[in-house]
């Protein structure tokens, strides 16, 4: 069982997602971007965040939804790890909520197929479904 968290939340279309908040080390508005070639499609590119390489992943791309209208901008979740820094590419950054584990449970069975890797679980809140990314197998 999951030990009280601290989640940062964002969104992605209509569906609610939440990452650990201690491995967030900033929320930043869309940064110029370096292309890689031959890179996989989510993989959107390169961003120089105060002289560190921080490779962006597309989110919408790796869970396979469409790209997000072009008047919108993502915003980047940046996450940090013992062994490198990745920004994840959101439509909309929320707010952090600290959630009990008794509202913890299993991914819902309606998760579509493309992102069951990704999901750890979902909490229950009372308006909505927030899905625990596991940031880790995203990269």
């Amino acid at each position: 069982m999951i030990d009280n968290m601290q989640l940062c939340t964002f969104r992605l279309g209509d569906q609610h997602f939440g990452v650990d908040a201690l491995k967030v080390q900033e929320l930043i508005r869309n940064q110029p971007m370096t292309r890689v070639p031959l890179a996989p499609a989510s993989v959107r590119g390169l961003i120089n965040l105060r002289g560190q390489i921080v490779t962006a992943i597309d989110l919408r791309s790796r869970f396979g939804l469409p790209k997000l209208e072009s008047e919108l901008e993502p915003m980047n979740i940046v996450i940090r790890s013992d062994e490198e820094c990745v920004s994840l590419l959101v439509d909309q950054i929320g707010d952090v909520l600290s959630l009990e584990p008794e509202n913890f449970e299993a991914p819902p069975e309606t998760l579509d197929e493309a992102m069951r890797p990704f999901i750890n679980g979902a909490f229950k809140l009372e308006d909505r479904l927030l899905l625990l990314l596991n940031w880790a197998n995203v990269v």
